[in-house]
């Protein structure tokens, strides 16, 4: 867990957008509005969102909220799913991808990411290669902070600081995310070589090391858009996600 460290500067980001709703017993906390351009029947329109979080505590103090935030586990109260198609057990060859649920990218259909149009793609590339599995990873909700911390991370990039500066503001690493449950899940439903669908060298190295058999990787970029170009180049320049096509250390 990263040490936080809170300036004026944070604080004002963060604390201006958050309201407390009492109830009979604890509190709600609820923050936004954030900008939130969704792709709604091919045209790109601008919510607001919010999001709440339920807590026992009771306090207009939010910079005491907002630093246990790294120590809530919100992101555990969640449950991950597997879409599979056709003969996934026994096929030759399968594609999977292990797809970390985005509440704003795969449900509304948010720009600032890829998220939305990697499930889908990803779903569509399975059904056309006609064996594969999408693992659905609901306890990874920015990469692996939770909703409402989510939701703070999108306040502090609209003033200028990336996802991983975001992240680690708040606290957190830039990715706390475990593969380890669905690797176990995959290794119950499938024992041949599987494709893996990524851009992301974690996503390989965990595979790898639990011992799966790959048979290679294909690479799942695109819809670019002005509103999501600063977060692919981070993925890129801070996260180490893999632009071209790589050699897999299994094929």
């Amino acid at each position: 867990m990263v040490q936080v460290k809170f300036d004026s500067k944070i604080l004002s980001a963060l604390e201006n957008k958050i309201q407390l709703i009492n109830k009979e017993e604890g509190a709600i906390y609820l923050v936004g509005p954030i900008q939130l351009p969704v792709n709604l029947y091919n045209e790109t329109v601008v919510f607001q969102w919010y999001c709440w979080l339920d807590c026992e505590e009771v306090t207009t103090a939010y910079g005491s909220i907002i630093e246990k935030l790294s120590s809530s586990n919100l992101a555990d109260l969640q449950q991950s799913s597997v879409l599979a198609y056709g003969d996934f057990a026994e096929g030759a060859d399968a594609l999977i991808r292990m797809h970390s649920i985005c509440h704003t990218g795969d449900i509304f259909g948010s720009k600032r990411c890829d998220c939305g149009y990697q499930l889908k793609e990803s779903m569509k590339m399975i059904v056309e290669h006609g064996t594969g599995a999408l693992f659905y990873l609901a306890n990874h909700e920015g990469r692996g902070i939770g909703l409402f911390s989510k939701a703070m991370a999108y306040l502090l990039q609209e003033n200028g600081y990336d996802t991983v500066d975001a992240n680690e503001t708040l606290g957190f690493e830039d990715d706390t995310r475990s593969y380890d449950d669905a690797i176990k899940v995959l290794s119950a439903l499938r024992s041949k070589p599987v494709t893996l669908l990524t851009n992301n060298p974690k996503k390989l190295a965990a595979l790898t090391n639990a011992g799966l058999k790959l048979s290679g990787r294909q690479a799942l970029w695109g819809d670019h858009s002005e509103f999501n170009e600063n977060y692919l180049q981070t993925k890129v320049h801070r996260s180490g996600h893999l632009e071209e096509e790589v050699a897999c250390p299994n094929a």
